[in-house]
């Protein structure tokens, strides 16, 4: 990262280890049986992070990448000084306010009201100067007569909406985030992070922990990705994401793959025409269970015919995860006449703009008889494949529609019913 004489966040070979016993008695029978066991359990060492340097200079927005269990959390509690490191220096310049875990901070049996109180003085603010900033606090957090409600009742939504609506009006030099803003409804979630791009303008050092890549993208400048407590590669954002990306990529379809090998679907037909292999091809021609919205993905059927079938009927079913069927295209649909069929070959459905937003799908392939209500091979829902982002900046709903937005004004003395005859556009428009 850009070196500067006085960075706001500088972390030198910082690590934190745990010692935990795998098999700690949880119940009074488990210590019973650990008594007479001979097995004694031992101590062993988790490290959480493990080594890890970057420097953060005043103002910057970074970013913090990784899967679950790679240790962003607990670089983050380092920094926030809520946990000790085992080893490393870390030097935070500035007033720290740090939203990491629900109800973080809060005391269950007291009030909203009563909380805001407490935090603002822990981060050492006055009680006149909480006071100035009450009502600002409950206005943006739209708890209203909730505040005076005792915390332990409030729901995870709540939580996240009065932490992160103290966490901003205490005027922090660095504010820390961890994936919490995930919590609540989705307005509320907007309002959070176009709230942390005004404190970004502002000059507000901002380290950011999300899955949401593409909001990563758009509030940081520079990212560290972490995996097994230990930094990846630190750099500017566009680099990094692309990087991640690709390692997601490729892990996710190795496991699809090996989930697709291993089988486990029903099966059943007469097999007298079968499917021998079904393979998922992008557009450079390469086998894979990953695409993103907008790809080409081709679906091919190889088969084995046992002995000359007329006009058989190859298809495929395609489903989102929780079992929403989306599409069942079929040769006869389709307008394939393939007469009869001996021997081996074939057969290939090519999507040419794949228009499923990311998500997890499933497919059925099949051969029936076109003529009768006969399976002679059916693999149900037997082949794994997901949409990743990257392809589009949709996100809501189910498929990207193959769709533009249009605008045009118009003349001062036209009103919108009459720029909108029966025949479609206005007549300087057609």
């Amino acid at each position: 990262m850009t070196t500067q004489s006085q960075p706001a966040i500088r972390l030198q070979k910082v690590s934190k280890r745990f010692a935990f016993t795998p098999d700690t008695p949880q119940s009074v029978l488990e210590s019973l049986i650990s008594v007479v066991s001979r097995r004694r359990a031992q101590a062993q060492d988790l490290w959480a992070v493990r080594d890890v340097s970057f420097e953060v200079q005043p103002g910057q927005c970074v970013g913090i990448i990784g899967r679950n269990g790679s240790g962003k959390s607990s670089l983050l509690k380092l920094i926030a000084r809520i946990i000790q490191p085992t080893s490393g220096q870390i030097e935070v310049r500035g007033r720290v306010s740090a939203l990491l875990e629900l109800g973080a901070g809060f005391h269950p049996d007291l009030t909203g009201r009563e909380n805001i109180y407490l935090n603002a003085s822990v981060l050492g603010l006055s009680q006149q100067e909480t006071e100035a900033l009450f009502d600002d606090i409950v206005a943006f957090s739209e708890l209203g007569s909730f505040i005076d409600m005792p915390v332990k009742h409030y729901s995870s939504g709540m939580y996240m909406r009065l932490g992160f609506s103290v966490a901003i009006h205490v005027r922090p030099d660095i504010l820390i985030v961890d994936e919490i803003l995930a919590v609540g409804d989705q307005s509320f979630q907007a309002k959070c992070i176009d709230r942390i791009v005004e404190m970004k303008r502002e000059g507000v050092t901002i380290l950011f922990i999300s899955h949401d890549l593409s909001t990563i993208g758009r509030l940081c400048s520079e990212v560290v990705w972490l995996e097994q407590g230990r930094v990846v590669q630190i750099g500017s954002t566009d680099h990094i994401l692309a990087q991640y990306r690709d390692h997601l990529f490729q892990r996710v379809g190795q496991q699809l793959s090996i989930e697709n090998e291993a089988g486990g679907y029903r099966r059943w037909g007469t097999r007298q025409i079968e499917i021998t292999g079904v393979r998922l091809l992008n557009d450079a021609n390469e086998e894979t269970t990953i695409f993103h919205t907008g790809d080409s993905l081709r679906v091919e059927i190889a088969y084995a015919a046992h002995e000359p079938i007329v006009e058989p009927e190859f298809g495929l079913a395609l489903y989102r995860h929780d079992g929403l069927h989306l599409n069942g295209p079929n040769t006869r649909v389709g307008g394939l006449e393939m007469g009869v069929v001996e021997g081996n070959g074939v057969v290939s459905y090519t999507i040419e703009r794949l228009p499923f937003l990311p998500g997890r799908y499933q497919m059925t392939a099949a051969i029936h008889d076109g003529q009768r209500p006969l399976a002679y091979d059916f693999h149900e829902e037997a082949y794994a494949f997901r949409v990743i982002e990257g392809g589009t900046r949709e996100k809501d709903g189910l498929l990207a529609l193959d769709a533009k937005w249009e605008w045009y004004s118009l003349p001062v003395d036209e009103t919108a019913e009459m720029a909108y005859p029966a025949t479609g556009l206005p007549d300087h428009q057609r």
